[in-house]
């Protein structure tokens, strides 16, 4: 099965199912000489992690990360880093009734279709539980960055369904079971989640990520723009239907006197190009927004075929985030971090003479 790599010079690959024993990835290309420990990466798997409120699914793990491999005395080897993390809280005998039936929005059908079986136990590898591994590695990318680079990275929501979140403060995220940057509407989204709960539906969300002090020049054109390997990888992320990068959809309205980001002595004027300009960034933040599709495992009965073809009704039983982007800000967080971390090695290994003679640019500090 081919596909589950992602990034060229900072590679990661991830393994496992959702029922399965354990899930984990490898790390290939961490510059060797950086501290590490589980301390590093804990942190952001206890915020992606399930059962934190009653608005996610029940299911209860701890997902604590091993380090496998790939760190000697506390210190990053340059050898692949694999990390670990046990499943404890299999619940497989709740998907016995969809064994030869299909959920609907689901990727049961495509995952038959194409290899001929497919695990139904919590979705095998379409599951959402793969994203686990994902945050770790995020977690050893935000490090590097930060440390080289002075690299910040957060994430927020921006809507629950029908729920808009206008943004407050940054202050406010890590204090709300729902990443929401705006305490007033904190209320209005327990019951809007309560109500879909107890209806056995389920809703989308939107999201968005700013990556702030990633330096101008990284991204490779044509094939390989920063902003292109941005939107490859969040679309990677279950459920995500749409990306946008700076004003995104919103340019379709903008006129051209309005949409370029002029440039004056002291910086951008603007940033509607989300900090990519022709594939490569401009020094400004890295904008982007996603686009998440309601969940597709809901208790209403769903009309469906079997695997002879003939019809039939599915019932999903299990627990199951109401709506899956309520965990997915550490996410859009870590896959920032990889595919930042990706060019940075990327355009090291090419250009990295290219800084020693840039002269400053207006707005920046020199380097």
């Amino acid at each position: 099965m081919s596909g589950n790599t992602l990034g060229l010079l900072f590679a990661v690959t991830t393994f496992g199912e959702s029922h399965g024993p354990a899930i984990g990835c490898v790390i290939d290309g961490c510059p060797p000489g950086m501290e590490l420990s589980e301390t590093d990466i804990q942190p952001d798997l206890d915020r992606r992690r399930p059962g934190t409120s009653r608005h996610v699914t029940q299911r209860q793990e701890a997902d604590q990360v091993e380090i496998v491999s790939g760190v000697f005395e506390g210190k990053t080897t340059g050898t692949p880093i694999a990390l670990l993390i046990r499943n404890t809280d299999q619940r497989s005998k709740d998907y016995g009734n969809i064994l030869d039936t299909f959920r609907p929005g689901h990727a049961d059908y495509t995952y038959w279709r194409k290899y001929g079986l497919r695990d139904p136990r919590g979705g095998g590898r379409s599951s959402a539980r793969l994203t686990a591994p994902i945050v770790g590695a995020g977690a050893v990318a935000k490090k590097w960055l930060h440390q080289h680079h002075r690299i910040g990275i957060r994430g927020c929501m921006q809507q629950v369904g029908e729920v808009a979140i206008p943004f407050a403060s940054w202050d406010e995220v890590p204090r709300n079971a729902f990443y929401a940057p705006n305490a007033a509407v904190v209320s209005d989204l327990e019951v809007y989640l309560d109500g879909l709960r107890k209806a056995g539906d389920s809703c989308g969300a939107r999201l968005y990520v700013e990556a702030t002090g990633v330096p101008p020049g990284w991204g490779e054109p044509l094939y390989d723009k920063l902003d292109a390997d941005i939107a490859h990888a969040m679309m990677g992320l279950n459920a995500v239907k749409g990306v946008e990068i700076g004003a995104g959809f919103a340019s379709v309205a903008q006129r051209g006197s309005e949409h370029g980001d002029e440039l004056t002595p002291q910086g951008f004027l603007s940033n509607n190009a989300g900090g990519v300009l022709g594939g490569i960034s401009s020094g400004q933040p890295i904008t982007v927004s996603i686009a998440i599709k309601p969940t597709s495992s809901i208790r209403q009965p769903r009309r469906s075929i079997d695997r002879e073809g003939h019809p039939t009704v599915v019932e999903t039983f299990g627990r199951h985030d109401p709506c899956v982007g309520l965990r997915a800000v550490p996410i859009i967080e870590a896959l920032l971090a990889i595919v930042l971390m990706d060019h940075a090695l990327r355009h090291r290994a090419q250009c990295g003479d290219v800084d020693l003679h840039r002269q400053p640019i207006p707005g920046q500090a020199a380097t």
